[in-house]
């Protein structure tokens, strides 16, 4: 192994190390209503948006605007954020593309809801830090905790803004519709 392959290994560690170290502390930012730290890792053109419309803004102010309007109606929150894969830009090397898996217990207009989510993002090395190029949240499902149990076997799993909407995943996906069951009455013939 050459050195230059070696200097190279070690900058993909380092780049990944840091980039699940941003995924982090956007979660502990968003629970602590740190408009600071979130904006620390923003980068200065980026995007915000949810899959669903609800949500998009273009630029670290305007995502910040959105954030506090979030925590206008949000009270205590806690984001775990579960699995990340990291696919860094062999071509760029201060490019990199991630999917985070994560859930949020969240205290909404008054009631306790649970949400599982996943973000699809682009990062962008800025100023010899790792941020959020873009960020995309998409959600399995939002609802209220007492609905819970009923939700999880409803396509319409998104229930935070007073109605009940489709998920975002996984009915969508190609993956999910080339093996949905077949249903045994539209094909008795």
């Amino acid at each position: 192994m050459d050195a230059t392959t070696l200097e190279k290994r070690l900058l993909k560690l380092e780049a990944h190390d840091s980039i699940r170290m941003l995924v982090a502390q956007y979660g502990i930012a968003v629970d602590d209503h740190d408009l600071q730290g979130l904006a620390e890792l923003f980068a200065k053109q980026a995007m915000f948006r949810s899959k669903d419309g609800v949500m998009e803004a273009h630029g670290r102010e305007q995502i910040l605007e959105q954030f506090i309007a979030r925590f206008a109606v949000l009270g205590i929150s806690n984001h775990v954020s579960h699995d990340h894969i990291i696919t860094l830009d062999e071509r760029d090397m201060q490019r990199a593309k991630g999917l985070v898996t994560s859930h949020a217990e969240l205290w909404r207009n008054h009631q306790a809801y649970i949400a599982a989510l996943r973000y699809k993002d682009l990062y962008v090395l800025e100023d010899g830090e790792w941020r959020f190029g873009e960020r995309e949240l998409a959600f399995l499902y939002y609802v209220p905790i007492a609905e819970y149990c009923d939700a999880l076997g409803s396509p319409l799993r998104q229930r935070a803004y007073g109605d009940q909407r489709p998920a975002d995943f996984p009915e969508g996906l190609p993956t999910w519709q080339d093996h949905r069951p077949i249903d045994a009455n539209k094909t008795a013939g």
